[in-house]
């Protein structure tokens, strides 16, 4: 089994959303045989050669630049012309012909807003965005968000989005996940609506939700059932601070001794760094358990496996789970699941099951690839379905009762008593 190389590995995302240009000096591109340089002070010069480099030398871009040069002396309005713009939009159709809706060029501007999500603090209505077949999606409202506040739920299908103050009422229809995110985002205070069609109801509606300042945690903690002996923890997504806020979540548990059982809750949880998966899988496995497989486009496939001591590794377990829990929470449950036969509450996952790599290019810029698929140990593939629960509990919107984690604290109590 070949080493995985941990410096690659944590650069990896297992993430179901993209979370949604400023030019920097001296940004310089090259695409398919043409390279532009622009000088970050006049977005109008912008210095472009028109020779194919040597390896390129068969490709015809006599049409491309037919085109250049048609919008050049034919389109109306001139300072819409924005050489180092159209660059931009050229390299993003062409990344968006492979028909991937995650594998992604991203403008700085774009690509900063993924950072940020990554880092948990932004402004906008706190959703986490992603696609149901080729329809842009809501795959879960974060907890006390603006968008929970209005009630848009988990599923709904985002067919519209329109922000007067920005001049923008547009279809989704066609539109990237970066696109979506960086019109739905914006300053805090201002108004973005959302037209919505949930399933089940013939009709779509609107949404009118007020942006405010965004600052989630990773990881929440709380005490639940008889005499408060089961840890509930929610993990909400797997970003750069998830592992510092699971170690305190970690200590506090361990510190506690009335606690029989956990409860780990990644119920609306996109997902994140694919490392963040195999590391808090890592405390519940045994050491040299396989956490999650990655099969590359040749067919090879290398294992990520647990290398340390596992503190929860003798525990009662369970796994709450709904159609927000996608690609890093699916690696997390699946893991647990075939390793340890940890029961999964609640209702099927989202079903992503692939594995992109994000690069920095060129000043702020970046390029999502994915670069492989993801195999739970078992060698299940989650985007032939998603992981279906042990126990399926739907959570009923009209009571205040959350009846999944009703139903996990019943499961865990029953184990405790045989």
């Amino acid at each position: 089994m070949p080493k995985i190389n941990l410096s690659k590995v944590r650069k990896l995302l297992a993430i179901v959303l993209i979370a949604g240009g400023i030019f920097s000096v001296g940004y310089i591109i090259g695409i398919n045989g043409f390279k532009a340089r622009y000088d970050g002070k006049d977005p109008y010069r912008v210095t472009i050669s028109r020779d194919l480099p040597l390896e390129h030398g068969d490709l015809d871009f006599s049409l491309f630049w037919r085109v250049w040069d048609t919008l050049a002396t034919k389109y109306f309005d001139k300072t819409k012309l924005i050489p180092s713009q159209l660059v931009y939009g050229a390299i993003r159709g062409m990344v968006s012909a492979v028909g991937d809706p995650y594998t992604v060029f991203l403008p700085p501007s774009e690509n900063k807003i993924v950072q940020e999500d990554l880092q948990g603090a932004f402004d906008g209505i706190g959703i986490q965005i992603g696609f149901k077949g080729t329809q842009l999606a809501v795959i879960s409202p974060l907890p006390d968000s603006p968008a929970e506040a209005v009630g848009v739920k988990a599923g709904d299908y985002i067919i519209g989005i329109r922000d007067l103050e920005n001049g923008v009422d547009l279809g989704t229809g066609g539109m990237s996940l970066p696109e979506a995110v960086q019109l739905i985002r914006g300053r805090a205070g201002t108004k973005v609506t959302l037209t919505l069609l949930r399933e089940g109801n013939d009709s779509p509606f609107e949404v009118d939700i007020v942006r405010a300042n965004i600052d989630v945690a990773s990881v929440t903690l709380s005490f639940v059932g008889e005499n408060e002996s089961i840890a509930h923890i929610k993990v909400l997504k797997f970003a750069g601070e998830t592992m510092d806020e699971w170690e305190d979540a970690v200590l506090s548990i361990l510190k506690n001794p009335n606690i029989k059982s956990i409860i780990v809750d990644v119920r609306n949880n996109p997902g994140g760094y694919l490392q963040g998966a195999v590391d808090l899988a890592s405390d519940f496995l045994e050491s040299g358990e396989t956490v999650v497989i990655e099969e590359n486009a040749d067919g090879t496939k290398e294992e990520f496996k647990v290398e340390k001591f596992g503190r929860f590794r003798n525990q009662n377990v369970v796994i709450l789970v709904n159609g927000g829990s996608a690609s890093a929470s699916e690696i997390f449950a699946g893991a647990l699941r075939d390793n340890n036969n940890v029961p999964l509450i609640g209702q099927t996952t989202f079903g992503k099951g692939t594995i992109q790599e994000p690069q920095q290019v060129d000043n702020g810029a970046g390029l999502h690839i994915t670069i492989a698929r993801w195999l739970t140990p078992s060698g299940f593939w989650v985007n032939e379905g998603g992981l279906v629960p042990d126990y399926e509990v739907e959570d009923n919107a009209d009571t205040e009762e959350d009846e999944q984690l009703n139903k996990a604290i019943e499961v865990l109590s029953a184990d405790s008593q045989e």
